[in-house]
Order: C-alpha cells, then sequence, then structure tokens
C-alpha cells in the first residue's frame, strides 16, 4: 500500500515502480475517469488518482509504449524521490516543533483537497490489493510516554487553541491520513488513562478493530487502572470533560468548514468505527470515553444542521427570487441550484450520520450499567431534540427520554427532568409534547409526589408547573400536585408554592367574573383608606379563596381534624404548646408566592369583621354579593387563624434577617428598621389578640390558634403604653380565662405556654406571679371541692371533672413553682361540715390508689396528669434545695421521704394492675424511673457543694428495690418485642445462662379481606403505629440507661448487671435510633500514650488544683497509662460528668465498689490488647 510506503522511512525507486505498476493494472478497468483531480470513493472506503482519457487511450495501441508513456505520466502525477525527502524532511521539522509553535494552516477546501489511500477497505474497485507481508510484531502496543509531542499532550496542554489544533490535524490528515487517523484514535485511547497505543497498520485494517481492541483490553486490565480522567473530581475533571468537548466540537466544525468532512467520507466512517466499537467495551474507562466522544460528535453535527439548513433556505429563496426577475440570469440560478443540491447532499449525509450514531451508540449505552454514561446519554439527547429538532423532535426520540425517568438512578432522573424543563420553556414545542405529555404524565406525578430524592420532587414540581402553563395537566392532577403544599419536605413545599399560589390565582379569577370584573368592584368598594383593616377590600376574596382551597386540600387528605395541631403524647412531661399545624407549614411556604397575606393586619381585620350582616339571600347588589362571597365558614376561620399565625412568625423573621445584609454585616440603619418593623408588628397584635380573643374563645380550636399568637408577642411592648400595667394585667386575665375556662387539652397547653412566655416579661413580674398565685388558689380549691381525703369523687362531680382538674395542676405544675402551693393545708374550719385537711400532693397520691385498676378514656389521662403533676412537684423540690436556700433539717426529709415512699406505692399498684403494653403502664414505669434518678443527686453532696447543714439529702438517694426491677425489666422486653413484630425485626436468642422470656400476646390484624383502596390506608396507619412503638421504646430506654448511669437500679445485688445486659442484647437488631439510645452504656475508653512526653495533670479531693509530677515517658507500659487515667478523681458534679463521658461506671463509693471497678478496667484492658492484635 501507498499508505505503507509512506509510514517507512526507505521509499526508493523500486517501491515507487511497484506503485506505478499498481496504478497501471487498475487503469485498465476504470475507463470513466474524466478528471485526475477528483477523488472516487470505492466500497465507501478509499479513494485512488486516476490518468485521464488520453493517455488511457494511448495505453491501448502498444504494450511497450504504454508502458514508457505510463511511466511518464505517473511520474508526472506523482512525487519523485526528491520530492518525497523534501515532504519527509518538512514533516520531521514540523513534528519537532513545541505544541506552543505549530504553524496555523488553512486547510485547502473544495475539490482540490486530495485523498492518498483507502483506508476503510484494503480493497478498491473489487480487487483485492496485495501487500508485501510484514514481519510479526513482537508488541504492538506502545507507550504514549515514547511520543513527547502527541495530539493528547497538545490539546491539554493549553498552549494552543483548540481551533487551531484541528485544523493542523486535518492538514495532517491531508498530508497523510493513516497517520493522522492513528494519532486520533490514540487520542481517544490516551483519554481513557491508557498509556497504549495503536499503529498505522491497525488503521489500515478497520476490519481488525475489535480484535485489537481485545488486545488492548486485556493490557489494560492487567494494569489494574480504576480512575480515568473524566471521572475525575473537582475542577481537573470538568476541565478535562469540557476540552475534550471542544476539540471534537472544533474537528468537526473545521472538517464542516472545509468540505472534507463531506467529499471525503472516509474520515467519519474511521472515527465511527473505532469509537462506536469502544463504546461497546467491557471497560468502562473505554466505554464511557468513547461514548461521550460519540455523543459530542453527534451533537457537533446537529449544530452544523442548522448552518446547512440556512444556507439551503437562502439559496433556495435567492433562486426563486432569480427566476421571478424579468431577465433571469441562468447561470446565477444554475449557481443556486447547485448550492441547493450541495446543501440537501450535505443534509442528507449528516442525517445518516447522526442516525448511525444513535442506533450504534445510544440506543446501547442510554441504559448502561453506569449511571453516568446513562446521564452522559440523557443530557446529549436533550441537546439534540433543542439543536435539530426536524429529525430528533419525534415521538419516537422523545420516548427515551420517558422511559428514563424510571431510572435506578437520581443523578440520570434529575438529567431527565432537566432536558424536559428545557423542551416545556419554550411554548412553541406544546404541540409536538401533547402525547409525550399524555403517556408519561403519570410518571412525572408520581415523581413530584414520591420521589426518594427531594431534589428530583422539587425539580418535577417545578416540570409540572411548566406543564400546567401549558394548558397539559387535568383538573385531578392539578390538585394533586397541590396537595405537596402539605408535604414534610421544606423544600418540596417551596417548589410547590408557585403552582399553588397560580391556583389561588386562577379561583380568584374566576369568583371575580362571577361577580364582576376588578373595576366594577373597587368602584363599590371605594377608595382604601389606610390604616383602615376592617373594612372590605379585594384582597378579602383572595383569603377566601386560599381558605376555600387549604380546606378542600385537607380534607380530601386527611381527617376532619387535621387543620388543628397534632396533640403530644401523655407521656411527654415537658410538652408546653402545641406542634405546628400543616397548615401553618404551607402558609409558611406560599408566604412569598401570594402577596396578600403579607399584610397580616388586613387578614387579622377580615377575621375580626362581622359576615352575618351580609345575609344570604340572592340579590343583584354588587357590594352585597361582594359580602355574601366573601363570608367564611367555622372550618376556614381555623385555616385563617393558623394562616394569620405563620404570617405573623415570617413577618418578625424578616424583620430579624434584614439586619444584615448578604455578607452577614450589620448597620445601625438595618437594625434601627428591622427594630421598627419588629415594634410595628408587636404594637398592632397587642391591640388584636384581645379582639380575637373574644371573638373566638368559645370553640377550643380558634381559642388555641389566638393563644398561640401570644407567644410570639413581644411584651416589651406594653411599656410603650400609656396604662402598661393595667393594659397587661387584662391581657394577662383574658389568658388566665381560657385557662380556667377550657377543658380542651390543646386549650390548656396554649395557656400555659403563653403564661410561661409572660414570665419572662420582668418589668411587670409581680402582675405576673399574682394571677399565677390567683391560679393556683382556684385550681386547688376546685381539686379539693371534687375529691374526698381518700381519692374518691366527692358530691355530684363526675371523674371527667377531676380528670380536667388534674390535668390543670400537671400543666401549672410544669410552668410555676407548686412546692408551697401543693403542701399547703387550710386552717381547720369549725363551721364547714366536712372539710378536706390533706394537701394537694397527698390528695393526688390518693387519687391514684383509688383509680390504679380503673380504665377507660377518662381513667387513664387522669393517672397520667396526676403522675406528672407529683413528679414535677418533686423537681421543684430537688431544684431549691440545690440553691442557697435555709439549711434542711431531718424532719423536712423525712416527710419527703414518707410522700415518695407513698408514691411509689400508688405507681407500683398502677403497673401490677396493667397489661405489659398498657400506655400507663409504660408512662408509670418512666415516672418511677425519673424519681429515682432525680434523688441520685444527692448521691455526692461534697461534689455538689452542698453545705453541711443539708447532710440530711442524702437521705433522699435510694436504689430502686430488687423486687421492682423485674417490673421494669418485664415492661421493657414487652415494649422491645412489640415494636420488633410492628418493624418485622429478628430479635436475639436468650443465652443460655438468662431466663427464658414469655412471648407477649398480641391481636391479631384480621382486615386481610379487605380491597386494595383500604390497604393503602391501613399501610399508613402500620407506619405509624411502628414509629409510635419506636418512640416508647426509645424513650423507656433512655430513662432506664439514665438510672443505670445514675446507678440507681442494676448496681448492686446477686443481679448487678444483667438489665446492662439484657438491653444490649439487641443493640444492633432494632435500628439507628434505639442504638444510638444505648450507646450512653459504652463504656469511655481511656486516651492511649503517645510517643511523645505527656504531662498528666489531675486535680484531687485533698488540694483542688494540685498538679501531678508524674510525667509520663515513652518506655513506659501502655497498661500503667490506662490506669493512671482510670484513677482520675472527678471534677463537678457527679451526673454531668457521666454524661459527658468523663467518669467510668467502676468509680463509686465503698470497697466493694472498688472491686467491681477493678475487674471492669481488666476487661477494658484485654478488649485493647485484643484490638492491637
Amino acid at each position: 500500500m501507498e499508505n505503507s510506503n509512506h509510514a517507512s522511512p526507505e521509499g526508493g525507486t523500486n517501491n515507487a515502480t511497484n506503485r506505478r505498476k499498481s496504478g497501471r493494472e487498475k487503469k485498465e478497468r476504470v475507463l470513466y475517469q474524466q478528471d485526475p483531480n477528483v477523488s472516487i470513493v470505492s466500497n465507501g472506503s478509499g479513494k485512488r488518482k486516476r490518468a485521464d482519457a488520453r493517455q488511457i487511450q494511448e495505453a491501448s495501441d502498444d504494450a511497450a509504449e504504454e508502458t514508457e508513456e505510463d511511466s511518464e505520466a505517473s511520474s508526472d502525477e506523482e512525487p519523485d524521490e526528491e520530492e518525497l525527502k523534501g515532504t519527509r524532511r518538512k514533516t520531521s521539522t514540523n513534528a519537532k516543533k513545541g505544541p506552543g509553535k505549530q504553524s496555523s494552516k488553512r486547510v485547502r477546501t473544495g475539490k482540490d483537497t486530495p485523498s492518498k489511500l483507502p483506508i476503510r477497505t484494503a480493497a478498491t474497485n473489487g480487487i483485492k490489493k496485495h501487500i508485501k507481508p510484514t514481519k510479526a510484531r513482537a508488541n504492538t502496543a506502545v507507550t504514549a510516554e515514547s511520543n513527547s509531542s502527541d495530539l493528547y499532550s497538545t490539546i491539554f496542554s493549553g498552549n494552543t487553541r483548540l481551533d487551531e489544533v484541528a485544523s493542523d490535524w486535518l492538514q495532517n490528515y491531508i498530508d497523510h491520513n493513516t497517520r493522522a487517523m492513528c494519532d486520533l484514535v490514540n487520542l481517544v485511547l490516551k483519554c481513557t488513562g491508557c498509556n497504549l497505543q495503536v499503529d498505522e497498520h491497525d488503521i489500515e485494517d478497520p476490519d481488525n478493530v475489535t480484535g485489537k481492541l481485545s488486545d488492548l483490553q486485556e493490557e489494560y486490565q492487567a494494569q489494574k487502572i480504576t480512575d480515568y480522567p473524566l471521572i475525575g473530581k473537582g475542577k481537573n475533571g470538568t476541565s478535562f470533560r469540557s476540552t475534550l468537548h471542544d476539540f471534537f466540537d472544533a474537528l468537526i466544525s473545521s472538517a464542516h468548514d472545509s468540505s472534507l468532512l463531506y467529499e471525503d467520507l472516509v474520515l467519519i466512517e474511521n472515527i465511527q468505527v473505532w469509537v462506536t466499537t469502544m463504546s461497546s467495551s467491557a471497560i468502562r474507562p473505554f466505554r464511557h470515553t468513547a461514548t461521550v466522544i460519540a455523543l459530542t460528535i453527534a451533537t457537533s453535527i446537529c449544530g452544523l444542521m442548522r448552518e446547512i439548513l440556512k444556507t439551503t433556505a437562502d439559496a433556495m429563496r435567492q433562486k426563486d427570487g432569480e427566476q421571478k426577475k424579468k431577465s433571469v440570469n441562468k447561470g446565477r440560478v444554475a449557481a443556486f441550484q447547485s448550492q441547493v443540491k450541495e446543501g440537501e447532499k450535505r443534509k442528507e449525509l449528516a442525517e445518516s450520520w447522526l442516525k448511525d450514531f444513535f442506533d450504534t451508540v445510544y440506543i446501547h449505552r442510554y441504559r448502561d450499567v453506569d449511571p453516568k454514561i446513562r446521564t452522559d446519554c440523557v443530557a446529549s439527547l436533550g441537546s439534540w431534540i433543542s439543536t435539530y429538532p426536524d429529525m430528533f423532535f419525534a415521538g419516537e426520540y422523545l420516548r427515551y427520554l420517558g422511559w428514563v425517568l424510571s431510572d435506578v438512578s437520581a443523578p440520570t432522573r434529575g438529567e431527565v427532568v432537566k432536558q424536559l424543563l428545557k423542551l416545556y420553556k419554550n411554548k412553541e414545542n406544546v404541540g409536538r409534547l401533547r402525547a409525550f405529555t399524555d403517556r408519561f404524565r403519570p410518571r412525572m406525578i408520581e415523581m413530584a409526589e414520591r420521589d426518594a430524592d427531594v431534589s428530583i420532587r422539587a425539580s418535577s414540581v417545578d416540570l409540572l408547573d411548566r406543564i400546567r402553563d401549558a394548558g397539559l395537566l387535568q383538573p385531578t392532577d392539578i390538585d394533586t400536585v397541590g396537595n405537596l403544599i402539605f408535604d414534610t419536605e421544606p423544600r418540596v413545599r417551596k417548589a410547590v408554592s408557585g403552582f399553588f399560589a397560580e391556583n389561588i390565582n386562577e379561583l380568584y379569577e374566576s369568583v371575580l367574573e362571577e361577580i364582576g370584573s376588578e373595576e366594577t368592584i373597587d368602584e363599590v368598594l371605594g377608595e382604601e383608606v389606610e390604616g383602615s383593616y376592617d373594612s372590605p377590600r379585594r384582597a378579602w376574596l383572595k383569603f377566601k379563596c386560599l381558605a376555600e382551597v387549604l380546606r378542600s386540600y385537607d380534607s380530601a387528605d386527611s381527617d376532619e381534624e387535621s387543620l388543628e395541631p397534632p396533640s403530644h403524647d401523655p407521656n411527654d412531661s415537658l410538652n408546653l404548646g402545641m406542634l405546628e399545624s400543616r397548615i401553618s407549614l404551607a402558609a409558611q411556604a406560599i408566604y412569598d408566592g401570594v402577596p396578600e397575606i403579607r399584610e397580616w393586619e388586613y387578614l387579622a381585620g377580615y377575621l375580626l369583621y362581622d359576615h352575618s350582616s351580609a345575609g344570604t339571600a340572592a340579590t343583584d347588589d354588587v357590594l352585597t354579593q361582594f359580602r355574601q362571597r366573601c363570608q367564611i365558614s367555622e372550618k376556614e376561620e381555623v385555616v385563617l387563624l393558623e394562616l394569620l399565625n405563620a404570617t405573623i412568625r415570617s413577618r418578625l423573621a424578616e424583620a430579624i434577617k434584614q439586619e444584615t445584609d448578604n455578607k452577614g454585616k450589620t448597620t445601625k440603619s438595618r437594625k434601627d428598621a428591622s427594630l421598627q418593623m419588629q415594634e410595628s408588628v408587636a404594637l398592632h397584635l397587642a391591640k388584636v389578640i384581645p379582639e380575637l380573643l373574644k371573638k373566638f374563645q368559645a370553640r377550643p380550636s380558634t381559642a388555641a390558634s389566638v393563644l398561640r399568637l401570644e407567644q410570639v408577642l413581644n411584651l416589651d411592648i406594653f411599656q410603650e403604653l400609656r396604662q402598661e400595667s393595667t393594659e397587661y394585667a387584662s391581657f394577662l386575665d383574658d389568658i388566665a380565662r381560657q385557662f380556667n375556662e377550657h377543658s380542651d387539652h390543646r386549650v390548656v397547653a396554649e395557656a400555659s405556654a403563653a403564661l410561661l412566655h409572660a414570665q419572662s416579661f420582668e418589668e411587670l413580674e409581680e402582675i405576673t406571679n399574682g394571677k399565677l398565685q390567683e391560679l393556683w388558689q382556684s385550681e386547688i380549691k376546685t381539686l379539693k371541692q371534687i375529691t374526698r381525703e381518700d381519692g374518691s369523687i366527692h358530691g355530684n362531680a363526675t371523674l371527667t371533672d377531676l380528670s380536667h382538674a388534674v390535668h390543670r395542676l400537671a400543666n401549672l405544675a410544669s410552668i410555676s413553682d407548686c412546692v408551697e402551693a401543693f403542701e399547703q393545708i387550710e386552717p381547720l374550719n369549725k363551721k364547714a361540715k366536712a372539710q378536706n385537711r390533706k394537701n394537694a400532693q397527698e390528695l393526688l397520691v390518693a387519687v391514684l390508689h383509688q383509680t390504679a385498676e380503673s380504665s377507660g378514656d377518662e381513667a387513664n389521662p387522669l393517672l397520667m396528669d396526676a403522675m406528672k403533676a407529683i413528679l414535677f412537684y418533686y423537681m421543684w423540690i430537688t431544684q431549691s434545695f440545690q440553691g442557697d436556700k435555709a439549711a434542711t433539717d431531718s424532719a423536712r426529709v423525712k416527710v419527703i421521704l414518707d410522700g415518695k415512699t407513698h408514691f411509689n406505692a400508688a405507681i407500683i399498684s398502677i403497673v401490677d394492675s396493667r397489661h405489659k403494653l398498657d400506655r400507663v403502664r409504660l408512662g408509670a414505669v418512666g415516672t418511677l424511673l425519673d424519681l429515682y434518678t432525680l434523688f441520685a443527686t444527692f448521691r455526692d453532696a461534697e461534689l455538689l457543694q452542698i453545705p453541711p447543714s443539708k447532710d440530711s439529702l442524702r437521705d433522699l438517694f435510694e436504689e430502686i428495690p430488687a423486687e421492682i426491677q423485674p417490673l421494669i425489666t418485664e415492661t421493657f422486653v414487652a415494649a422491645e418485642r412489640f415494636y420488633a413484630k410492628r418493624s418485622k425485626r429478628v430479635l436475639e436468642d436468650p443465652a443460655d445462662d438468662e431466663p427464658p422470656e414469655d412471648l407477649i400476646s398480641e391481636p391479631e390484624d384480621s382486615s386481610d379481606e379487605e380491597d386494595e383502596e383500604q390497604e393503602a390506608v391501613r399501610q399508613r396507619h402500620r407506619q405509624q403505629e411502628t414509629m409510635v412503638a419506636e418512640n416508647r421504646l426509645c424513650e423507656l430506654t433512655a430513662k432506664i440507661v439514665l438510672a443505670i448511669v445514675g446507678r440507681v437500679i442494676d448496681a448492686s445485688g446477686p443481679g448487678k448487671g444483667s438489665l446492662r445486659k439484657r438491653l444490649l442484647r439487641n443493640k444492633a437488631r432494632l435500628g439507628g435510633n434505639f442504638k444510638e439510645v444505648l450507646g450512653y452504656l459504652d463504656e469511655p475508653k481511656p486516651r492511649k500514650s503517645h510517643k511523645k512526653k505527656v504531662t498528666n495533670t489531675i486535680s484531687t479531693k485533698g488540694s483542688a488544683g494540685a498538679k501531678s509530677n508524674a510525667m509520663v515517658t515513652a518506655d513506659e507500659d501502655e497498661d500503667e497509662i490506662e490506669e493512671t487515667i482510670e484513677r482520675a478523681p472527678e471534677e463537678g458534679g457527679e451526673d454531668d460528668l457521666r454524661e459527658r463521658e468523663l467518669v467510668d461506671d467502676e468509680i463509686e463509693d465503698g470497697d466493694d465498689d472498688g472491686a467491681d471497678g477493678r475487674e471492669g478496667g481488666a476487661v477494658e484492658e484485654e478488649e485493647e490488647d485484643v484490638m492491637g492484635d
């Protein structure tokens, strides 16, 4: 082959003669050649030069003369030896130049561009070319480092513009196509992270591409390469991908500009052969890199199609214009017609290439096992559709985007949504996307509702918003997406806020059309007066629409009471206030989407307005119709009150945010503006809350919402009022009235939280304390009127009345010191027929004894609230003992111990009388553990700095009796098994040395015959039950763990450590939350020594602040270092140190405890040795 001769440095006369002979043999068979400069494509793969017709005719007359003349003609056409040497010298000189010194050559264009030899095949015109056998090559894979100036280094060095590199390569291709193609293939291999190369012989044999790549793959796998440049992290990886893409884009563009892309079809065909074959490789670097290159080339061709179509259209228009002239210039018409035909030819070729790339690369790689490759395919297809819609904007290509919507990889699904967003953004594409939307709309809605990736859910909502703007969403779909305003994910709620706001606007506009135009309504309502918040205005209609939509969405999605905040578990003894409702969360999301709700003063005026005066009778009066349409129902009032709460909170948060700029800096002007906005909100809110309470105090749901407003009110605003004490006292009276008059738990909780917030107002603390004392007296008086001294109900009172009274006492005890109120005994009244002489604490204990065996919806809350109130009583006692109050004598401690003993007996009676999984029993066990753990703080009185006058407080510390510990263990085992069954987890079997455990009998689920519609509801209930069971188990376990750490249980006796061992049995089987709770039982590992000298500073009890002079060196034994650290005495409170994991469990008082501590230390040392081995 001529290509081989050019590749060889030894080109002589014999070789030239052989070439002439080869040319002569083929000339006899090709008689139609007219122009020696025209390149003929043979078999779609190669090109040959031909002699003219005159020489062919003369050659047929005489064989000898033919040989001589043919030799002369060949000598005229082909370069002689001197020319070949000059060409090789020039090529060698260019190769030695650095990448920064390469000259920018202009590629020859048009039909004058020659092509030397066939590349695609080894045969021309059906005659097989005889190639001289070459010697076997020992190693055909040459390392890339041997070529110091290869194409790879030129491209990625950054010293040469990529369009110049592409132009130079094309010039090299024109000069020697095989060598240039070899460099390009080696570039692709180098981009895969492979240091192996192909040579020109491999390029000459494209039919052996698969075999050659197989050999390269074997050598590549032998090198065990894991990373390749295309997946590089950070800036380098992004830069590599961008540079690679830009080079091939420049290459295709330069070939297009020079017309070489369309005249030398071998160029693109050989690139396709190598890249397409590599894209199907089993090795991921080969497959990924080749796929990216193939997709890049296809993208570049799509970009060229715009230019081709534009040029063809311009030529067609010019031809038509020329033909319409009176004097037609036939030459110009023929030239334009030639341009049109050339454009159509190029268009046909480009489309065939695009189809080949799609069929051979995309169809196989869009479902590749590597999600990165699938993502690249999706991105490229989206680009093709946008760039060349005439071909790719069709159902046969769009469906691939729809199919990948169900991809398992989140980035791939996200890329599909991104590409679809671009398509739907252009309104001209709506018609073409109608069929696609109808087919894949359910999947897009499903992604917005339930996709595992939150960002994809948010993007899917944006996509559906675009589809909605195009009018391709059904009403049911709009409601489904609008319901996401109640979603648990903040990002999803924020994404759907615009979609939801548009729903409100559509409803608002339809209502306006029913009543009249905006101009008509504005004319009827008159000019809006600034500061008049309770006069009708158009914003009221928007509030009405907002309430209707929120209520309808919520009613369709949940039960009747879902608008109200969820109530807390009675076991939560520190519960104050309620959780945020769904409406409140939704309002925070749409705060910016609906401008009307930002003016919360108008919303408050709308709620305070008397809408009943409008009546319900039909009328033609526009104002009356407007007022009737603005009437709100009771359920809508709840919605709007929740909306008002969220709006005010958002407004205050916005004011605080305005104190700083984007860089986090605060200026005096910004701070003053923020304070002014907060004061304005507080001033108006202080006037509105009493009016709202007056109107909405009758219903618990609305009263609780209004009371929640007080918690965001800055009480300092009362200082600016003239009659601050009077206004504030009246304000507290309204709150206290709600606390006393309502039995609903939500109202009582919100009122308690409001009173707690009021206590932070130090300037009027006296008024607040006075109101609290009045509440204490009122509630204790009510308790004594309802109950007798034995805890039974007195007179006509009911168990419900007693339950409400105890509930209010428990809430008061959670926010105010109740010791004095609970211990107060009324003076003897001789005139009273029957007087209850017990104090409140004793009465509550009696109620527990009296109601211990009762059950039901009334008895259970009563027992829980009574235990909660008494527990708070002992908490307040503990706090008072740790202060600087007067010394506590032994008589006082004895009274406390007696009360504690009676309380323990009541709790144990409740535990004995209840099922192991009963909620009241769980609450009782938790209360018992809290009580004993609470008094464990008095064990080390010296650490707490308790004065000697209070040494009797040590007597308050007691361990839980041994006979009670089995009840606690049984309750824990029952809760553990119940959660394991609900979550379908397998528990560890008991060890041989552990007693067997009874199985817990539970009611079986007998709802197997229900239909599929009810199955989804039951599934949600199961999930809720599982979460509640996990919460109860973790809460109970946490209390037991705290008791173990405080050494009030499982700390002594023959069964010491058994409960701890039982807790840890299933530590790794019941989820992460349970494991984290038990993590507090882990022994703190002692610090290991370092080779550097360490000074161990230890504070001792005898001399505070004294430093140890012991120096730990690298030669000392590690065990001695551990013992030194373990002997470090405690600093600060015992409980505080254990929470910070600074004290080991083995440090105890007494000789026995010390022995146990040494045993624990030995175990720790053994574990360290094992880890060291």
